[in-house]
Parts: structure tokens; C-alpha cells; sequence
């Protein structure tokens, strides 16, 4: 069967294919360095490279005095954008008084327009919120016009009985489970049905729609086990999360392509008749991730099911959903009647279908919509278009900037640099799930700015460091992402009492101990991304996700947090392969039709990838193997794991298609050595797996990783100026890793290897071994940048070691003055070692900095490195009274060559710890204490403090 005709035949996937032949020919390729080289844009990045930052416009208690103080306290501080945020105000927090501004009224949108021009004056960029909270609506939305959710209830009953109800009992029962219960719902009873227990067919359901209206429904139950089904739909089910005055009340029901029409425009209709275009204040206009509540539902849903599926839903909807909790999660796949293993199968393709069917009305009537609204106002559209129900990748395909997310930690309370686990992909992982779908897509269709909520905290706040941000916002990187947006800044007058108004984050506030040292992180974040932002993200393999696989089986999940995945290794599979020296991208069934072959290659605009990766699939549609067999028959290679494809999508697939999916795979298996089966590794371990078959398959590697290890990872860029970027990071927050990489003849053998400094701006020349080998030594946190180029003149790079010679171990003897930020007060101790805080009792809950002063004697003006140790805080050195510089991330190193003289000199070092032990003693300050004393959420002692070992020594 031709890919055309099968379109034809299967209506749902050929609907969804016809949007995604809408190319965007506008691809944004970031910020233009036309008029200079990349190492003069690497030395001073535009504003538009450097970290943004999500600014909560807390209850919208707002004003311009405030506004301008904080655009240049952030200015200051090194950040290069403002994402306007309108939220509710906070709990707790003393709002002094102030009033709110109502969104969208004269007062609101003169001041966002004020912000966004001081922002300009300032060099800075501005994006604001669509609505505000998640996911958007307003007080003002008329009942049709809110997000609707169906929900089945079923009970188990015996008869012969006769069984009374009336709908309230099956209203109460499936009351939805969401974040804001929405005062406003409103229930309905759309059908009710009575199934023999055990079920094997809708033959043994009797319909008794019959009883639905009446106040109080008398059911004669006969002879036998049974369940009664009540399915059950609410209007207004949830209230916008956090949503500020004027856009909190009922969530907009994303389905309905009017609705939504009407909310954008009444938006954008307001602003622009009160301050002109959009466009002249506004970079881009932002939606966050799509956190639907679990909404699943619109008037016309089953008409457009029947036209696109070619049968009636109905039937089988009770059967086909599960019982679910809070935000539409599933909590019971086995939930009503017992089912014959022919009647699940059966079931598991309808659900399909009815999935699939809900991410095409999502995509085609929210997505489409608000893309098609923003290039009608002329400005970028930017969002995190993903959540339960939408397509984790096609949904970001249109937009101008897809933006996914990071976190300090989530509510695993994983390590981040502690722990990298295989038997969780989530854990130790800065990144989420979503981001490697969202940069693909970015990939695909050639755009270069990928953007991040970053680091996501509610767990850490108060205690996160610039090093535990950098950590994350680094494996961020490697997932795909080239653009930073801090998450977040509150907006909190200088007055508000400490710690100020908070509704998330890592607590970005000049009240912060590291603020001062702020910029350093910012910094580096510009220069990093200046480069990404002017290249192309290498990768010649790709991984098609059982993502159809998921949907049929367990339904659709929460992204980027799936409660269940059915393929869970999917996320170790392209890490095993970055960290092996090689690189992938996600594919889907959708992208795939769209791809040509050409010479082995599937090729998608100017992507080609030589090697496909199935983890796990069990069901395709048979035009995406007939494409599969197309690009193996001319010498591309695809990869099996576990399993091979076996059977067709969606509920057509019981006819003709699983049969010609088995053809297809039959056809495929000829091809031995370029269509394989590989067992999945039985200990879970894909790093060592992955390691062993890119031997024994000769697998694409651009470098070869000598010592391959769980936390060492790397990406490589393409830039316009023909150069070649890597980029390498060791995630470990307390371990080193050395190892040498060999660079491919094609990379390394006419250019100049060079490494670029992340933090001082400057390079410096490598010389490589004989077989285009280095030696990388990262400490925990560090990162290294190399460029590859034709420049032949520079420095020659010499890191710091970290020892020598003549060493003198300086544990012992150490004056220590405490500076306490918070209560401005000061005392001196002394110290007779190195000691962690947290280790003594009168020193754990300490805040600020802690000046650590001793003499060291030299005999000669010889070159000199300090080694710091481990410091928990960043470290500022200071020689005689002239600081050296500072370490707010990897190894404490300082060379002190030229610094020190001969005889006496005094050694200070300035640490500047983190706040949540101090926090945790203020028993009174009710913000402190739910944000580090939280039941459930109780934030441990953190280690403070210059621990060592620290030595002096020659280099």
C-alpha cells in the first residue's frame, strides 16, 4: 500500500499530516553577527544572547518607580530580557498595601508598555505572558467557552438487585481532581451503560441512556456479576493556577478554535487600542507549558472523532478511559469491569485513535491559531508547547522560539550531580524529557533559538547556588537548548519585609548573598549561547519514540513529568550515544512522512540522519515502515530494541494494516546487516551497552571518548563561519573526570584547535597529539568549550594545575571574620582547621560571607597556583589586598604568578555561603519557614564554608 493511499484509508493520521506540510520559511536564526566575527561576539555578546528572566508581576501590585529600579538592578546584573509575567500575589508575603492592577485594564497595559520601553532604553528585551497563571483563561469567560473534561465512574454490582442512583451520586464520585477547583462547574451525564464482569465485547454492554435526565434512575440489574458505567462531563472543571486579577476564574478551553480566537484577540484588541502594536514593545508573546488539568473534551469532539476515524466513539468511551486523579493523571488502568485479552486489544487501538484524534484538534485549533495571531501582530511567537494531550514534538515545530525546561530538583528530591541513575531517567537530570523533543523540532525546521525555563526551582529555594544553576543550565545544553530564561525574578519593592514577596525560584533578589556575583553566571550563559545561537546543532542518527505505543497502552501522560512511560529508556538511549561521542535527534511517525531519502539518508530540510533508532516500537503505520524500507534499501540502517514492529495504529489497523505492517517488516528483515534486533541491556545500563554495539555495528562518532562516564557529556555545533564547536561538561558535583578524546580527521585535520574561555572571553591555542587526541580534565561542574578553526596565531592554552611543587598545605590556622548579611553584624573567630559549617553547632546556621585570612611565607618570586579544595560558596581571592579573582564554579584554582613576594603575605578568601540554614532559625517569618521548613518539603542543612584541602604550591 502506497503512502497516499493509506492516507486516504486512515483519515486520522492523513489529517495531521496536512498541517505538517506548512513549512515555516521563516526560520529564526538568532541574533545576527554579520558585522563581526564569533570571537568578537564571543567577547561581548548582544544583550539578546544573555539569560532572560521570567518576572513575576506579583498580584499585579505594580508601578513605574519599582518597575525601573528592577530593569536596572537586572541590567546590572548582567540580564539581557524580561519576560513579563502577570500572577497572583503570593501567600504569606505582606503586600504593604499596595493595590492590583486588573489585566488588561488602561492602568495594566500603560505600565507593561512602560516596562517594555525601559527595558529597550536599557538594551533589554521584553516578552509577556499570554493571560497569566497556567494554563491561561479569565473571570470573564462565558461557559461554552471553558476547557471541559469527561470522566467515566464505574461500580461493581451483582444481581439480580435492582439499583437507585441519583446523578449527584455519580457527579460527587468523579469529581475532578485539579490543582484549582473551579466554583463554576457544572456536570453533565452523558451516558450510562451496564457491562457483563467479565467484558468481551460491546455485545455485553446494555445502553441505558434511557434513565439519564430523570432526578432519581431505578436500574433492574439481572442475574450476574456487572458494572455500571456513568460517564460524566464538567464544564468550568478548574480555575487558571496562580492567575492575577482579571485573568484568574475558568480555564479557556483550548479545543475550541473560536474560543480561543476570541480570547487571543481580545487580548492583543485591548492593548493595541490603548498603546499601538504590539510589535513595537514586545520581542515575542509566551504561552507556558500546556497543564490542561487533565481536559480531554469539546462539543463537537465526537462529530470530528466519527469524521476523521470513520466510526462512532461513543460506544466505547466508558471503556476506554481510565480512572484518573489529580491533573487528569492515570491511577487505575484497570479500573471497571474485567476485560478479555481480544477486547483490550481492541480498546487499546480505539484509545489510540481517540488520542491522536485530541493532539490533532489541540494542535489545529490551539497551536495553529496562536501562531498564525502572532505573525498577524507582527511579533515572535514563543511557548512550551507541550503537556498532556498535545504532541510532544509537532507542536513545536511552528513556533519562532520553542522553549522547554530545566530544574534545580523535582519531586523525585533528586541529587543533581549526584546521581545519574539508569533504573530513572529523571534522576540527576537537569534537563526534562521534553527538552530533546523540542529541540528536534527546533533542528528540523532550522531554528537556532531554543529557549528554557530555567532552572525551574520550588524545591531548593534559598539554596541554590550559581554552580548548582550552571550544573543544570550545562545539561540543559546538551539536550539542545541555546537560550536561558531564569525561572524566576520577583518583582518585590525594596521595602517589602525579608525575604520579600516570593512565588518561586531560586531567589534572584539583590537581598540574596551571591547577587553581587550574579553577573559572573550571566556571563558565561551569554557567551555560550552567542555561539550556539550562530551554528547548527550536529546530528547524523535519529530515535523514533513508541510514543503511539504509550498513548494506546496507558494513554497520554503529563509532559514532561510522565507519571508511566512504556518505553522508560528511551531518554538513556541518546545519552548513551552523546556521551559516547555521537549525537541524535527525535523523530516521529509525522516528521518521518515528511522525510525524503536520498543515498541512505532520511533527509527532513537540511537534516539527514544515516541511522534510525526504534526503541521499544510496537505499532507503525505501514506507510512509515514502507518509508523506513525505502531508506534501508538505500543503504540507511535502523536499529530495533527489544522488539520489532508488529501491528498497525488505531482501530483500522485490525483489517488491512497489520497485515501490511508485517509485509513490510518481513521485507526489512532481508536487509540483516542494515535492519537489526538488539536485546535492550538486561541491567538497564545503556551507557556500556550502547559503548559495546558502536563497536560491533560501526556506529557514526564524530570523537571517540576513551573513558566514556555517566556525567562527561558534549555536543557538537556547525557554524556559519565553517568552523566546528564542541562543547564538553562533567555533571558530577564532586568528582573529577579525565579522559582523552580523538577528534575525527574531518574535524580536527586542517583547522586549529582552540579553547574558548566561558568566563574570561578570551582563547587560547591547543596543540593536539599526533592522532588529533586531547586530554580533558574537568572537575565536578566544569565545562570546557573548544572551537575548531583556521585561525593559526594565539596563546597557547596552559591551565591551572592543581598541584606542583614546593606544596604547602594550608588547612591549619585560620582567622575567620563572619560577615552576616542578613543581620549585618560581624564577628571574628578562629579556626585551628578547615571545617565544614553544618559540622558545628555555631556556625550551621551562618549567612554571608566568611573572610578566612592566614600569612604565607614565600622563599622566591617562583610561579605560584592555589588550590582551594572543595568550597561550598563562591570564592573570592585576595592577595596583599589585591583581589585575584574569582571561582564561583568547578575547581578553586587561582594562579598567583606575580602576585605573591618573597617573605609575608596576606592570603584572604572571601566565601560567600547560601541562606536556607539561616532561614530555617527565623520561627516567626512564615515565608521562610514554608519555603525551607515545609512538611514534606523540608530542606536539608547545606554544607557552608571552605573545607579544602588547600594547598600553595609551584607551577
Amino acid at each position: 500500500m502506497d503512502r497516499r493511499s493509506f492516507l486516504v484509508t486512515s483519515s486520522v493520521l492523513g489529517s495531521s499530516l496536512l498541517w505538517l506540510n506548512h513549512k515555516n520559511a521563516n526560520a529564526l536564526t538568532g541574533f545576527s553577527a554579520a558585522k563581526r566575527d564569533l570571537f568578537q561576539v564571543f567577547q561581548e555578546p548582544d544583550s539578546g544572547y544573555r539569560p532572560f528572566v521570567r518576572w513575576w508581576w506579583n498580584g499585579n501590585k505594580v508601578d513605574k518607580a519599582e518597575i525601573l529600579r528592577e530593569l536596572r538592578l537586572l541590567k546590572d546584573a548582567g540580564i539581557g530580557g524580561v519576560e513579563i509575567n502577570p500572577i497572583s500575589f503570593p501567600d504569606r508575603a505582606d503586600d504593604m498595601g499596595i493595590k492590583s492592577l486588573r489585566w488588561l485594564s488602561d492602568e495594566w497595559i500603560d505600565l507593561v508598555k512602560y516596562a517594555a520601553e525601559q527595558a529597550r532604553a536599557l538594551g533589554m528585551t521584553a516578552d509577556l505572558i499570554v493571560g497569566s497563571g497556567w494554563p491561561f483563561g479569565s473571570e470573564d469567560l462565558k461557559e461554552e467557552e471553558t476547557a471541559q473534561v469527561v470522566l467515566v465512574y464505574a461500580e461493581e454490582i451483582e444481581g439480580p438487585t435492582t439499583y437507585r442512583a441519583k446523578p449527584f451520586h455519580f457527579f460527587s464520585a468523579v469529581d475532578p481532581g485539579v490543582t484549582d477547583k473551579n466554583a463554576l462547574r457544572n456536570p453533565e451525564l452523558l451516558a450510562l451503560k451496564l457491562a457483563k464482569n467479565p467484558i468481551g465485547s460491546l455485545d455485553d454492554v446494555t445502553d441505558l441512556s434511557d434513565e439519564i435526565g430523570k432526578q432519581e434512575m431505578v436500574i433492574d440489574i439481572p442475574e450476574g456479576k456487572h458494572v455500571l458505567y456513568a460517564l460524566v462531563k464538567f464544564n468550568a472543571f478548574a480555575a487558571v493556577i496562580n492567575g492575577a486579577p482579571g485573568a484568574a476564574g475558568s480555564i479557556l478551553n483550548h479545543m475550541d478554535r473560536e474560543a480561543v480566537n476570541r480570547y487571543l484577540h481580545r487580548m492583543s484588541d485591548t492593548m493595541q487600542n490603548r498603546i499601538g502594536p504590539l510589535k513595537n514593545y514586545l520581542r515575542a508573546l509566551f504561552t507556558d507549558s500546556m497543564e490542561l488539568e487533565g481536559s480531554n473534551w469539546t462539543a463537537d469532539f465526537a462529530a470530528e472523532f466519527e469524521k476523521r476515524c470513520g466510526y462512532d466513539l461513543m460506544p466505547y468511551l466508558p471503556f476506554i478511559l481510565f480512572k484518573v486523579g489529580r491533573l487528569g493523571a492515570v491511577v487505575d488502568e484497570n479500573y471497571g469491569a474485567k476485560k478479555t485479552e481480544a477486547f483490550n486489544e481492541l480498546l487499546s487501538r480505539v484509545r489510540f485513535d481517540y488520542e491522536f484524534t485530541k493532539a490533532c484538534i489541540l494542535k489545529e485549533r490551539f497551536t495553529d491559531t496562536y501562531v498564525g495571531w502572532c505573525r498577524d501582530l507582527g511579533v515572535k511567537s514563543r511557548a512550551q508547547a507541550y503537556g498532556r494531550g498535545f504532541f510532544p514534538l509537532e507542536s513545536s515545530l511552528e513556533y519562532d522560539i520553542p522553549e522547554g525546561e530545566s530544574w534545580t530538583t523535582n519531586y523525585l528530591r533528586h541529587k543533581l550531580g549526584e546521581e545519574m541513575s539508569n533504573e530513572d531517567y529523571r534522576r540527576g537530570r537537569g534537563y526534562t524529557m521534553i527538552d530533546k523533543y523540542v529541540s528536534s523540532a527546533a533542528h528540523l525546521k532550522g531554528k537556532r533559538v531554543v529557549s528554557c525555563e530555567e532552572m525551574t526551582n520550588t524545591y531548593l529555594v534559598f539554596n541554590a547556588t550559581l554552580e548548582l544553576l550552571k550544573r543544570g543550565s550545562d545539561q540543559a545544553v546538551m539536550a539542545g537548548i541555546t537560550h536561558s530564561v531564569w525561572h524566576g525574578f520577583n518583582y518585590s519593592p525594596k521595602e517589602a519585609p525579608f525575604p520579600g514577596w516570593i512565588q518561586y525560584g531560586s531567589y534572584y533578589s539583590e537581598k540574596n548573598n551571591w547577587w553581587p556575583y550574579f553577573n559572573y553566571l550571566n556571563d558565561y550563559k551569554a557567551r555560550l549561547s552567542s555561539q550556539l545561537q550562530n551554528g547548527d546543532y550536529f546530528a547524523d542518527m535519529a530515535i523514533l519514540p513508541a510514543n503511539y505505543d504509550l498513548w494506546a497502552n496507558h494513554g497520554v501522560q503529563t509532559d514532561p513529568f510522565p507519571e508511566k512511560l512504556n518505553v522508560p529508556y528511551t531518554s538513556l538511549l541518546w545519552e548513551a550515544i552523546n556521551k559516547n561521542g555521537g549525537s541524535a535527534d527525535y523523530l516521529t511517525e509525522m516528521v518521518l512522512g515528511d522525510c525524503t531519502v536520498s543515498d541512505g539518508k532520511l533527509c527532513y530540510g537540511k537534516r539527514q540522519y544515516a541511522v534510525l533508532f526504534l526503541p521499544g516500537v510496537t505499532s507503525m503505520a505501514a506507510s512509515s515502515l514502507e518509508k523506513i524500507y525505502q531508506f534501508v534499501q538505500s543503504g540507511g540502517r535502523v536499529f530495533c530494541i527489544d522488539r520489532l514492529p508488529e501491528k498497525g495504529l488505531g482501530l483500522k489497523g485490525l483489517t488491512d494494516e497489520d497485515t501490511a505492517v508485517k509485509e513490510w517488516v518481513s521485507k526489512l528483515q532481508a536487509f540483516s546487516q542494515r535492519f537489526v534486533l538488539l536485546d535492550k541491556p538486561a541491567d538497564g545500563d545503556f551507557l556500556t551497552w550502547y559503548t559495546t554495539i558502536s563497536v560491533t555495528h560501526g556506529l557514526p562518532s564524530y570523537l571517540k571518548i576513551e573513558v566514556p562516564d555517566s556525567y562527561f557529556m558534549q555536543i557538537r555545533y556547525r557554524r556559519d563561519d565553517g568552523s566546528e564547536l564542541f562543547f564538553f561538561q562533567n555533571a558530577h558535583r564532586y568528582n573529577s573526570h579525565v579522559t582523552n578524546v580523538v577528534f575525527a580527521e574531518a574535524i580536527a585535520g586542517k583547522r586549529t584547535c582552540w579553547v574558548w574561555d566561558l568566563e574570561k572571553g578570551e582563547r587560547y591555542r591547543v596543540e593536539l597529539n599526533p592522532d588529533r587526541s586531547i586530554q580533558l580534565d574537568l572537575g565536578p561542574s566544569e565545562s570546557l568549550m573548544l572551537v575548531f578553526d583556521t585561525h593559526r596565531k594565539g596563546k597557547k592554552w596552559k591551565p591551572i594545575p592543581i598541584t606542583g611543587t614546593e606544596i604547602q598545605t594550608l588547612d591549619n590556622t585560620w582567622e575567620v571574620v563572619l560577615q552576616h548579611r542578613q543581620e549585618s553584624t560581624e564577628r571574628t573567630i578562629e579556626l585551628d582547621k578547615l571545617v565544614d559549617f553544618k559540622e558545628r553547632e555555631d556556625l550551621v546556621h551562618f549567612s554571608g560571607t566568611a573572610i578566612y585570612r592566614r600569612k604565607v611565607r614565600i622563599s622566591d618570586a617562583a610561579a605560584y597556583a592555589l588550590n582551594l579544595g572543595r568550597v561550598e560558596g563562591i570564592a573570592d581571592v585576595y592577595v596583599n589586598g589585591t583581589q585575584v579573582g574569582v571561582k564561583w564554579s568547578g575547581r578553586r584554582l587561582f594562579d598567583l604568578s606575580g602576585v605573591l613576594k618573597r617573605g609575608d603575605n596576606l592570603l584572604e578568601i572571601h566565601v560567600v555561603t547560601t541562606m536556607g540554614n539561616y532561614l530555617k532559625t527565623l520561627t516567626d517569618n512564615e515565608i521562610a519557614q514554608f519555603w525551607v521548613n515545609r512538611k514534606g518539603r523540608e530542606q536539608e542543612i547545606q554544607s557552608m564554608g571552605m573545607i579544602g584541602p588547600v594547598t600553595l604550591y609551584q607551577i
